[in-house]
């Protein structure tokens, strides 16, 4: 399956008052692996960009104003996207975006015409209600490094949901060479998994001190005279015999 999670950044949050894409950010998945082919452009919206959204993710009015125009990298980003599912987070707002530019250029299909679409953010309040499931909660929820992340960004978003989506609907399962199939080498399979980062500090390993060890004695002696020798007993007997021979 050819998978592309995608993302948006806006001028505003309203395609139906006049708020345009200005950026677009698609990675590629394939077989549940990221293939390094991804989708990236800034795009010139030809209205000004509300604060609001200017603060979430910092493109201004100046930086735009030399990019191409959504007619410009229209055909393009239909190819890229044509056939795929598309992993979203919050899928109507972006594919609300989307439809709206097409339809703006005239002579361009839906994205429902073209892809499906998968919502991570309705799969993530299905898989943990009454929690929150933005992206930033999703990363600490899965153990994703986002500290990199100072601002919203579609290509750095995609990136980062890509790493959520794989690990919030079970990991990686094509492990190339591994599976038996023959298929891909060494460096290949190293991009199907995004992993922590390294640099986490270890789980502190604590130690019991005497007093909680003869406490822990005295309830195992308890435990022996209600019911004869426990569970715990018999594991320390077992694990004896074994060391010994």
């Amino acid at each position: 399956m050819r998978q592309i999670v995608l993302d948006t950044e806006t001028t505003g949050i309203d395609p139906r008052q006049g708020h345009r894409i200005i950026e677009i950010g698609c990675v590629e998945v394939i077989g549940r692996k990221l293939t390094n082919r991804h989708f990236h452009v800034y795009i010139k919206p030809d209205r000004e960009v509300e604060e609001e959204a200017f603060n979430v993710h910092g493109i201004s009015n100046e930086f735009l104003a030399d990019k191409p125009e959504f007619a410009d990298i229209a055909q393009e980003f239909l190819e890229f996207i044509k056939g795929a599912e598309l992993i979203i987070h919050n899928a109507p707002f972006d594919v609300g975006f989307i439809d709206n530019e097409f339809s703006m250029l005239g002579g361009y299909p839906k994205v429902a015409d073209v892809c499906t679409v998968f919502d991570s953010l309705v799969y993530a309040r299905k898989k943990h209600p009454g929690q929150k499931n933005n992206l930033d909660a999703l990363c600490k929820r899965y153990g994703i490094d986002n500290t990199h992340r100072e601002l919203h960004g579609a290509l750095l978003d995609s990136e980062i949901l890509a790493d959520v989506y794989l690990l919030m609907t079970g990991g990686q399962i094509s492990m190339g060479g591994l599976g038996g199939d023959g298929g891909g080498d060494g460096d290949e399979d190293t991009l199907a998994i995004r992993r922590l980062s390294s640099d986490r500090p270890r789980l502190p390993v604590i130690k019991p001190s005497e007093n909680e060890l003869k406490l822990h004695e005295e309830r195992l002696d308890i435990i022996d005279k209600k019911s004869g020798l426990s569970l715990w007993r018999k594991l320390e007997s077992s694990e004896g015999v074994v060391a010994e021979s």
